[in-house]
């Protein structure tokens, strides 16, 4: 199985949203700092994740975008499926034309592993996520990380 970084990416922005929801908009200039994701990839996979209906954007003055939905109703299998990625463990992209047209001794093995990876990504929310010990206390040290370099940036 190979999940490219568009999926991951896309996950990590979504949960950076989920635990930073309290603030409101969230700008993806944030995101890009805390998660360390260039900007103009973000802007591509964000322009996806609103095409699917999974975040909203605000614009104006203290604009950015929001979770479009409540973090408990979206899942991983949702944003990985709305940045067009999927998460197929078999050689053939499950067309069972493994070898040279024909299925393969494991298409089935293989077959059988990609939809218990897809249950068990649409069973995981981004609240499920937001909700455990180690991800808060990440997602704290990054905002600490972001204020300590704002405070350095404007001094003299």
């Amino acid at each position: 199985m190979h999940l490219t970084t568009k999926g991951r990416y896309a996950v990590t922005a979504m949960l950076d949203m989920a635990v930073n929801a309290d603030e409101g908009p969230i700008c993806l200039a944030d995101i890009a700092r805390r998660q360390q994701i260039s900007l103009s990839y973000l802007e591509q996979l964000f322009s996806r994740l609103r095409r699917a209906g999974l975040v909203e954007s605000v614009r104006g003055p203290g604009g950015g975008y929001l979770l479009a939905k409540s973090a408990d109703d979206i899942s991983v299998a949702r944003i990985i499926e709305a940045v067009n990625e999927s998460v197929d463990t078999t050689r053939c992209g499950g067309l069972s034309d493994c070898q040279q047209g024909d299925t393969c001794l494991t298409h089935h093995l293989w077959l059988d592993l990609s939809e218990h990876i897809q249950d068990f990504l649409g069973s995981v929310t981004l609240g499920d996520l937001g909700r455990r010990q180690e991800v808060a206390d990440i997602a704290g040290r990054q905002r600490r990380r972001q204020h300590n370099d704002a405070i350095l940036a404007s001094a003299p």
